[in-house]
C-alpha cells in the first residue's frame, strides 16, 4: 500500500520519478527521496532485523542517528554494507538489500532467538559455553562466528575512487542550520577565511521543517538570502553533503564529503576527505531527539516525533493514517500540527507531564486532539507493525487504563545536543537538570583552547532549543549582531527514562534502549546488579551504545537507567567516551588515491630511464628501484657484477647514488641538535668539510650512518642510507617536536630534490677535469671535503667521499638536470673506459674495504662498539642519543659478538647468515653458536670468498679457524681475519 501523500514533500520532485530495487523487488520513488522515505512510500515498513533477537525493525529516526534501517547498497565493486537508509539518497537504478535476515526479511529463522530471550540476557556469552570444553570448538564457536557481524563484505576490489584535499582557514563552521549560517555570516563580516560544511544536501537544518520568522522573513527566505550572501563572499566557502567527522589536536579537523553517493553517475571520485587546519571550530551540529523507553517501543511504526514530521514535510510520506504521539515535552506537539496539516489523524497525545498549558499545547487541543496528561504508554501492540497502544498512569505500575487503536506512534523524550566534536579533544560536559541534557561546559573546553576558544558550540549543540535561543547563541559564538526572532515560550520537560515510572520486570524486559544490539532496560539493570557500576564497564557488558550508531539514541536513556539502579544521579554516572569519526567513514576514503599501483608508488631517480634503456636489472631498496647490475647480452648477473667491480677498481665506474637520504638541518641550535643525534661531534665540523657519523636509538643500538657536510654557520647536510631517509627524518622531527621543542632547528628532507652521481676509480679525476670548470685536485678538494662549482655546463656540488675505497667524487645536482649530467659524464668518460655499476658491485667493494652496512652488520641489537667503530664516538661531549644505553653492563661483557673478517680455508664464499659453531649444546639440545656471517661475497678483486661477521670476542681471535654451518652440507672452516681485505692503508682513496 502506498504511503505517499498526495501533496507536500518539499525536497522531492514529483516530475522526476526514480526506479530502484529492494530485495529484488522493483519500487519507485522521486528525485529528492532518501531510500528510507521511498521504502516507506512504497509501504515497506520493515527494513531490517535486530542483531541478537532478529526482531523486525523499521526506521526510528530520519538522519545519521538511525540504528535500524541498515542496507546493503550496490553490487560488485561498488557494494557497501551497513548504509543508513535515512541518509542514502535515492538514484535511478539503485540496488538495495536488507541484511541480518535469513532466508528473507519477512521470514527470518534467527527470530527463534527472540523466543529464548530470557536465556540470552546481557553478558550471557560470559557465563555460558564453558562446558563441555569440546563443544566450544565444534559447536558454539562456529555458530557464533557465523552469526557475528552485520551485512556482508564484498569479495571484489572497490571500484570507486577517493581523494584528499588540504585546506587552511581561520574558522570552520560545522553545520549549516540557522545557527551555522549565523556564525558563518558573523565570521565572514569580521574578515575571516571561513569554510562552512553541512552534511545534508541543503542548508537550513530543522528550522526549514519546524518553521520560524527571522528578521521579519520566513525562515526559508532568510536561509536562501544567507546562503546567497555567503556564496558571494570571496572569503567564504560552502560545502554541502560534507560532514565534520573528527576534531583533533593542533587545529586539525577531518571532514568527509560525499561526491557521487547520491547519484547514479559514478564517474568521479566517490568521496573526498578534507584535512583542514583551522584557527577555530564552531560546531553548530544541532541535537538529536531521544526516544522513550516503554514496552514495545521497537515495533515497526514507532518513530521519533521529529522523524515523523521530517518524512511528512520533506518527502510527502505518512508512516500511518492514525498516530498516537507520546511525549514529555512541547516539541512533539509540532509533529501533531504537521500531521494534521497533511490530512493525517492524530488519535491522541500521551503526555507524561501532569501539567501542560503552553501556547502550542492549547493550539493542538483547539484542533480537537485528545491530550492525556500524566499518562504513559504501557505497551505497544503489534508484531510487524503497530496496531494500537495501551495507556496507563506515568506514575503507576503499568495498569492499563485505556486502549487506543493506531498504526503509528511518534515519541519524543527530549533533545540531546550533538557534542561529539566538542568532546573529541577533551571538552567536558555538564548536566542541565532543567532541560535533561548534557551540554558543553564552557569552563572546561577542549585541549588547545586559548582565550578565544579553539572549539566553540553554537545553537542546539550548545543546548539552545528555540529559534531565538539558537540565533542568540550562534551570534554570541562569533561576537556578531543577533538576528531578530520572536521568542516562543514553551513548557518545560519532565525527565522520563522509562514508562511508566513503576514498571515491573515484565515491562522492563520489553523496553528497548539500543535498538540494533537488542539492549533492554532490564539488561542495564542486570549489569548494575552484577557489579558493572562503571558506565564503561556496563557499556561493554551489555553492548549498549556499541552499535553502528555509537549510542546516539541509546546512551542518555541507558545512563539514566544505570543511575536509577545505582541510586545516584546521571552526572555521577558520567558519559562514555566520544571518539571520531562521528559516523563511519569508508576505509577507501581514508586511503584516498593510495591504492593499486599508487598504494606505495615506486620511487625512481632522474637516471632511472637511462638505466632502463641500458639493460639494468632492478632490485627494490625501500620504495626505490635501484640497478643491481647492468648485464650485457648473454651475460649472467654474477659475471656482470664481477666486470663492474674490476672496471671500477682499474679504470672508471659510475653509480646512481640519488637515493641516499639528504636531510638539511638548519638553525641556530642545529649544531647542538646534531651533537645529540650522532655519536661524534658535528658542531665542530668546519664549513666545506665532511664527517662520517653514526646514529643510535635511545638504547644505544646503531640505526643509521652517513656522511655529514657542513654548509655554513647554521646549516648541515646529513646523508643517510637509502632506506633510512624518511625514517631518520621522522626520528629527528620526533625529538624536535616532543623533547627539544624550544630548540631553534628545522629539518627538511631534500632526498628527491637532488640527483647524486658517484664517479669512482683511478680515472675519476681525469673525467671531471675533461668536463672542466672547477679545480678537483687533491690539494684544492681533499678527501672528506666538498665544494660548489661548475662542471662543464652544470652548476654542481662535489663531495670528495668514498664508499668503495677508490678515488671517488659524489656530484649533487638539482634532480631536473640529473639525467643530463649523467649523460655528459658517460660521454666524457668513454675514452677512460667508463662503465656504470650497480648496487651489488657497490656492496662488494665496500665489503672489500671492511665498511659496514646498516641492515647487514646491524640488526637492532648491535652497538657501534661491536663493530669496531669506537673511533666514531666522541669523548669530548657529555651526551648523545644512546650513550646511557651503551653504558649498561650487558654491553661491557668481554664475550660480546664483535665484527671481524672471515676467509674460508678453501677460498669459497660463506653462506649469508651462516652461524659459527661452538662446542656443546644449549638447554634446548641445539648446538651452541659463537657468531654469524653478516656479509659474504666472492671478491672479483681478490679472486676468493670474503665475509664479515660478528664473532664472540672476534678481534681477540685473529688467525683462529672456526667452523660455519652450510645448508644441506658439512660445515666449512674459515679463518678470523681483519675486516679490511683491500688497501688497508687507504692509499687509493687519497690520491
Amino acid at each position: 500500500m502506498s504511503r505517499r501523500l498526495k501533496t507536500g514533500g518539499r525536497l522531492i520532485d514529483r516530475s522526476k520519478p526514480v526506479e530502484f530495487t529492494f530485495d529484488g523487488k522493483t519500487m519507485r520513488g522521486y528525485e529528492g527521496d532518501t531510500l528510507a522515505s521511498a521504502l516507506l512510500a512504497n509501504g515497506q515498513l520493515v527494513m531490517g532485523r535486530s542483531f541478537k533477537y532478529h526482531r523486525p525493525r523499521s526506521v526510528v529516526g530520519s538522519g545519521p542517528e538511525e540504528p535500524n534501517a541498515l542496507m546493503q547498497i550496490g553490487a560488485g565493486g561498488r557494494f557497501e554494507p551497513n548504509q543508513r537508509a535515512t541518509v542514502q539518497s535515492l538514484w535511478n537504478g539503485l540496488v538495495a538489500r536488507s541484511q541480518n535476515a535469513w532466508p528473507s526479511l519477512g521470514f527470518d529463522i534467527g527470530r527463534v532467538n527472540d523466543l529464548g530471550a530470557r536465556f540470552l540476557p546481557a553478558g550471557f556469552y560470559y557465563k555460558t559455553f564453558m562446558a563441555p570444553q569440546p563443544f566450544w570448538k565444534h559447536v558454539f564457536e562456529p555458530v557464533i562466528r557465523k552469526a557475528a557481524g552485520l551485512g556482508a563484505a564484498t569479495t571484489e576490489p572497490d571500484a570507486d575512487r577517493y581523494e584528499f584535499e588540504y585546506g587552511f582557514y581561520d574558522t570552520l563552521v560545522v553545520g549549516g542550520g540557522i545557527a551555522g549560517l549565523t556564525a558563518a555570516l558573523g565570521a565572514m563580516r569580521a574578515g575571516e577565511r571561513v569554510i562552512l560544511v553541512e552534511s545534508r544536501a541543503e542548508f537550513g537544518g530543522r528550522a526549514l521543517v519546524d518553521g520560524a520568522t527571522i528578521d521579519g522573513n520566513d525562515v526559508v527566505d532568510w536561509v536562501k538570502d544567507a546562503v546567497q550572501t555567503l556564496e558571494d563572499a570571496e572569503n567564504v566557502r560552502l560545502i554541502s553533503r560534507c560532514e565534520g567527522s573528527g576534531v583533533y589536536d593542533h587545529g586539525y579537523v577531518l571532514c568527509t564529503q560525499d561526491l557521487t553517493g547520491f547519484k547514479a553517475d559514478k564517474s568521479g571520485p566517490r568521496e573526498r576527505i578534507l584535512r583542514l587546519r583551522v584557527g577555530r571550530v564552531i560546531t553548530a551540529t544541532g541535537a538529536i531527539e531521544r526516544p522513550l523507553s516503554f514496552a514495545g517501543n521497537d515495533v515497526p511504526g514507532v518513530v521519533l516525533a521529529s522523524a515523523m514530521r521530517d518524512f511528512v514535510a520533506n518527502h510527502g510520506v505518512g508512516i500511518g493514517d492514525r498516530t498516537v504521539i507520546v511525549t514529555n515535552n512541547d516539541d512533539a506537539y509540532r509533529t501533531a500540527k504537521v500531521l494534521l496539516d497533511a490530512g493525517l489523524r492524530v488519535a491522541a497525545i500521551v503526555d507524561a507531564r501532569p501539567d501542560a498549558d503552553s501556547a502550542i499545547v492549547n493550539e493542538i487541543r483547539a484542533l480537537g486532539v485528545n491530550v492525556h496528561l500524566g499518562r504513559a504508554i504501557a505497551k505497544v501492540h503489534g508484531n510487524d507493525r503497530v496496531t494500537g497502544v495501551s495507556i496507563c498512569l506515568q506514575s503507576g505500575d503499568g495498569a492499563v487504563m485505556q486502549e487506543i487503536r493506531c498504526d503509528a506512534v511518534a515519541m519524543s523524550g527530549g533533545w540531546s545536543p550533538v557534542v561529539h566534536l566538542w568532546s573529541h579533544c577533551g571538552g567536558k560536559l555538564w548536566w542541565d537538570t532543567d532541560r535533561a541534557m548534557f551540554r558543553p561546559d564552557p569552563d572546561h573546553p577542549p585541549r588547545g583552547t586559548d582565550g578565544n576558544g579553539f572549539v566553540v558550540t553554537a545553537g542546539m549543540a550548545s543546548g539552545a532549543l528555540t529559534p531565538a535561543e539558537v540565533l542568540s547563541d550562534a551570534a554570541k559564538a562569533v561576537g556578531s549582531d543577533v538576528p531578530h526572532c520572536d521568542t516562543v515560550e514553551e513548557g518545560g520537560i519532565l525527565p522520563v527514562w522509562i514508562m511508566p515510572d513503576g514498571a515491573g520486570p515484565d515491562l522492563r524486559a520489553k523496553m528497548w534502549l539500543d535498538y540494533q544490539n537488542d539492549v533492554k532496560v532490564s539488561d542495564v539493570r542486570l549489569a548494575a546488579q552484577e557489579g558493572f557500576e562503571s558506565v564503561e564497564h556496563a557499556k561493554r557488558y551489555t553492548t549498549l551504545g556499541m552499535a553502528t550508531d555509537q549510542g546516539k539514541l541509546s546512551n542518555i536513556n541507558g545512563l539514566a537507567v544505570l543511575a536509577d539502579r545505582l541510586d545516584t544521579t546521571i552526572p555521577q554516572v558520567g558519559t562514555t567516551t566520544f571518539r571520531p569519526p562521528y559516523t563511519p567513514i569508508t576505509i577507501g576514503a581514508l586511503a584516498g588515491e593510495a591504492r593499486g599501483s599508487v598504494f606505495q608508488p615506486l620511487r625512481k631517480t632522474p637516471i632511472h630511464d637511462w638505466s632502463e634503456e641500458n639493460g639494468a636489472y632492478w632490485e627494490p631498496v625501500g620504495h626505490w628501484r635501484r640497478a643491481y647490475c647492468y648485464p650485457k647480452s648473454g651475460e649472467s648477473h654474477e659475471a656482470a657484477v664481477a666486470r663492474e667491480v674490476k672496471n671500477t677498481r682499474e679504470a672508471l665506474g659510475m653509480l646512481d647514488a640519488s637515493t641516499l637520504g639528504k636531510l638539511l638541518v638548519r638553525g641556530p641550535d642545529a649544531g647542538k641538535f646534531l651533537d645529540m643525534m650522532y655519536t661524534n661531534m658535528m658542531s665542530t665540523l668546519k664549513p666545506g668539510r665532511c664527517r662520517y657519523g653514526l646514529m643510535c636509538d635511545e638504547n644505544g643500538f646503531l640505526i643509521d650512518d652517513g656522511v655529514v657536510a657542513r654548509i655554513d654557520e647554521d646549516s648541515w647536510l646529513c646523508h643517510t642510507t637509502t632506506g633510512g631517509a624518511d625514517r631518520i627524518h621522522a626520528w629527528m622531527e620526533d625529538w624536535l617536536q616532543c623533547e627539544w621543542w624550544d630548540w631553534q632547528v628545522h629539518v627538511v628532507n631534500l632526498t628527491e630534490q637532488f640527483a647524486q652521481i658517484a664517479v669512482v676509480g683511478p680515472k675519476a679525476r681525469a673525467v671531471l677535469e675533461k668536463l672542466g670548470g672547477m679545480d678537483v685536485s687533491a690539494e684544492t678538494l681533499p678527501f672528506m671535503a666538498w665544494a660548489d662549482g661548475r662542471l662543464g655546463a652544470f652548476d654542481v656540488r662535489v663531495f670528495r667521499i668514498s664508499f668503495s675505497g677508490e678515488l671517488s667524487y659524489e656530484i649533487a645536482i638539482p634532480a631536473t638536470k640529473g639525467a643530463a649530467l649523467w649523460q655528459a659524464l658517460i660521454d666524457a668518460g668513454a675514452e677512460f673506459g667508463v662503465m656504470p655499476y650497480g648496487t651489488e658491485a657497490l656492496h662488494i667493494m665496500r665489503a672489500e674495504k671492511g665498511f659496514i652496512m646498516i641492515g647487514d652488520e646491524t640488526d637492532g641489537t648491535v652497538i657501534p662498539q661491536d663493530l669496531g667503530l669506537t673511533w666514531a664516538i666522541s669523548k669530548k661531549k657529555d651526551d648523545y642519543l644512546g650513550k646511557r644505553g651503551q653504558m649498561r653492563s650487558e654491553f661491557q661483557k668481554a664475550d660480546r659478538w664483535k665484527l671481524v673478517g672471515l676467509e674460508t680455508t678453501d677460498g669459497s664464499a660463506l653462506e649469508d647468515g651462516a652461524y659459527a659453531i661452538a662446542d656443546g649444546t644449549n638447554a634446548n639440545g641445539q648446538r651452541n653458536v659463537q657468531g654469524r656471517v653478516t656479509s659474504t661475497y666472492l671478491s672479483p678483486t681478490l679472486n676468493r670468498g670474503i665475509a664479515m661477521g660478528l664473532v664472540e670476542r672476534g678481534p681477540d681471535r685473529i688467525g683462529e679457524v672456526i667452523r660455519f654451518t652450510r645448508i644441506g652440507k658439512n660445515p666449512v672452516e674459515a679463518k678470523i681475519v681483519d675486516p679490511v681485505f683491500f688497501d688497508p692503508a687507504g692509499e687509493k682513496a687519497n690520491v
